[in-house]
């Protein structure tokens, strides 16, 4: 094979990948002009639902139905998964009346669906039909039946569930989503539902609960030598100190970056109290500020960014200091 030809591969099967693209998104815009009534009516069954959310599926659809219980759970709607196999086998005692069931199968056809369809009838749950074929076995089961059907499966020779799994996830998607502004579920309750989460830090994490205090927050008073500042400087290993009048007020901040142009500047800067110095009215933030924010506004610092926060209280007496590195140790990140 030539160089050209080589070349000549490689864009082409850069034009069949996009391609896959344009075939899923086909299949998605399809289905989403589809949503209708029986949607609404799907969202009012697990919205009304006194007992639990059940997703089963087998195969591929299967892993798109454990996808949906996890997004539906975090979002307030708690769901599990159901093996349709296993459930033949004792795991519909899990079912309860007053459950709704939400199946997902392209062709609605599968003996294992079959053989799961007819005990939940007899049980009483509402069923929900996610499926390709309006009059299968599912289809015509079912309660209540969202229509997934795809004119083909992108790529794959048509042959792998690609552009189907894709619109039953979206589809889900779809339902978690209406079902939270329904139930006016807010940032605060996913944070409880995502306590160790990086989520949920961004959500609850304040500057209080991972800010520096007592003796690990560097302090000099004002008419302290810039030796000896420089002295808690170093001890206390976090880049600066902050200096107090005599009342305790937090009235200014030296840090390495000033230190260095201090002692460029004056030949006698180690002997000159750290007033004659020092930068005035640092930035100090409020304790209960998240955490996420405190990142945020340290990033965006329209003077350039910032390493670290005092936080005083209502005198301007310093109760902590947050640096970067603290945030960055309790597990957030920039976005």
């Amino acid at each position: 094979m030539t160089p050209d030809e080589s070349r000549r591969d490689r864009v082409d099967e850069l034009a069949r990948a996009r391609a896959v693209f344009d075939e899923e998104i086909a299949g998605l815009e399809a289905v989403r002009d589809r949503i209708g009534e029986a949607f609404l009516s799907a969202v009012d069954a697990i919205e009304a639902c006194r007992g639990r959310m059940i997703i089963s599926g087998i195969g591929k659809s299967g892993l798109i139905a454990k996808k949906i219980a996890a997004t539906l759970t975090s979002t307030g709607t708690p769901s599990f998964y159901l093996h349709p196999v296993e459930a033949a086998h004792g795991d519909l005692g899990l079912v309860g009346d007053g459950d709704v069931v939400l199946i997902i199968s392209k062709s609605g056809a599968s003996d294992e669906l079959r053989q799961l369809i007819q005990p939940l009838r007899k049980l009483g749950v509402t069923i929900i039909g996610m499926t390709g074929v309006r009059d299968s076995h599912l289809g015509v089961s079912a309660d209540i039946v969202l229509d997934i059907s795809v004119d083909g499966e992108a790529g794959t020779l048509g042959l792998a569930p690609t552009t189907s799994a894709t619109v039953s996830l979206v589809l889900g998607d779809t339902l978690a989503s209406a079902l939270v502004e329904r139930r006016g579920f807010t940032a605060e309750d996913f944070a409880r539902f995502h306590p160790s989460g990086i989520l949920g830090k961004r959500l609850t994490l304040t500057v209080r609960e991972v800010m520096r205090t007592g003796r690990d927050v560097p302090l000099v008073n004002e008419q302290t030598r810039l030796k000896d500042a420089l002295v808690e400087i170093m001890e206390k290993s976090i880049g600066c100190t902050g200096v107090l009048d005599d009342d305790g007020r937090l009235t200014g901040i030296i840090t390495d970056g000033d230190l260095k142009r201090i002692l460029a500047a004056r030949d006698d800067a180690l002997e000159v109290p750290v007033c004659d110095v020092m930068t005035g009215t640092p930035k100090s933030i409020d304790p209960d500020m998240l955490a996420a924010d405190a990142l945020a506004a340290m990033e965006l610092n329209e003077s350039g960014p910032l390493l670290m926060y005092f936080i005083v209280d209502g005198e301007g007496r310093p109760i902590g200091l947050l640096h970067l590195h603290d945030i960055l140790r309790a597990g957030l990140r920039a976005e």
